[in-house]
């Protein structure tokens, strides 16, 4: 079983956060790329009723497929198990899963660049509602980053992209559908 702790913090500009980054001399671990994700539930919505995941990512020529627990509910970090495996095929396991009665309940994309500092995983998001950062890994070493960075725990966020592009069109007075370009 592996645990993920993470936050995400919106940001103006992606390449300005590069810019501070790289001031802390990361490792690139992947150059911007596209990336296109499907959550899928059961009809009854089982999954996001015990507020569980489970994905099927498409970028850089392969497929990711993740299921995350239910988070822990206190904290300023989203925590919870993270099961994750890279797929042969992910067209098929898709297709498997909607046959087996599953259907894909959300679908978001975004460009994304990562990076490493230490033990911690910065992936950079620039999405169709706005740019966003995650930090993943060991609670204090995030916060050790992001205090570097300048920025501050109250800009935390321990929403889904899912939470985040419905309280977008909220926001903009906008009928949700799948959070994707074009």
């Amino acid at each position: 079983m592996s645990t993920e702790t993470e936050i995400k913090v919106k940001i103006e500009d992606a390449g300005d956060f590069c810019r501070r980054l790289s001031l802390l001399n990361p490792g690139v671990l992947s150059k911007r790329h596209f990336e296109d994700n499907h959550l899928l539930d059961f009809p009854d919505r089982r999954m996001r009723s015990q507020q569980c995941l489970v994905r099927i990512r498409f970028a850089e020529g392969r497929g990711i497929f993740t299921y995350k627990g239910p988070p822990r509910p206190e904290g300023i970090f989203k925590t919870r198990e993270e099961l994750e495996t890279e797929l042969s095929n992910g067209a098929i396991l898709l297709e498997a899963l909607e046959r087996i009665g599953m259907c894909v309940c959300f679908r978001y994309q975004k460009y994304r660049q990562e990076f490493a500092v230490g033990d911690i995983h910065v992936a950079v998001d620039e999405t169709p509602i706005g740019n966003y950062v995650e930090f993943e890994g060991p609670e204090d070493g995030i916060l050790r980053i992001t205090l570097r960075m300048g920025i501050p725990e109250s800009q935390f966020l321990r929403s889904s992209y899912y939470s985040l592009y419905q309280e977008y069109c909220t926001g903009n007075n906008k009928s949700p559908e799948f959070m994707v370009f074009g």
